[in-house]
């Protein structure tokens, strides 16, 4: 049995300077996109973390590129079909933001067992696309954070 994931999370939106957004389909869930998400595991910090889960889920080498801690947290009620996953009673999630700036769209290697496709997308249309409110607002907020240069 796997151990409890701890209520403690970080979103990855992975973009390019042209405001590409990649977006993943969950294999727990089709139909569900979604930028990448994971929980911090042991003591590792957010950033470790991040770097973590965009190499699981994408095969991208995160340290390679511009990734950013956008210095913002959503806390949310954790949907009641995920909460089996976390300790007993533990019903809330704190979610850190972050961007991962490509140049342009790169090759991904998705993770099967978590994801059954994946797609580039206008940031528009993917902000549209996502199930997620917090992964939606983050989307929204992309023209703020683009590095130019």
């Amino acid at each position: 049995m796997q151990a409890a994931k701890q209520p403690l999370s970080v979103l990855v939106v992975i973009y390019t300077t042209a405001l590409e957004v990649l977006l993943l389909e969950r294999a727990d869930h089709p139909g569900y996109w979604q930028s990448v998400t994971g929980s911090r595991d042991g003591e590792e910090s957010l950033l470790e973390t991040a770097l973590r889960e965009v190499g699981e889920e994408t095969g991208i080498d995160a340290s390679q590129f511009h990734l950013s801690d956008w210095q913002h947290q959503n806390e949310y009620e954790i949907y009641p079909h995920w909460r089996h996953r976390y300790a007993p009673g533990v019903t809330r999630n704190t979610e850190h933001v972050f961007g991962l700036q490509l140049p342009n769209p790169i090759p991904v290697a998705l993770s099967p067992r978590e994801h059954l496709n994946l797609q580039w997308l206008p940031w528009q249309e993917a902000a549209d696309k996502v199930f997620s409110p917090s992964n939606r607002a983050a989307i929204l907020q992309l023209p703020e954070h683009i590095q130019h240069g």
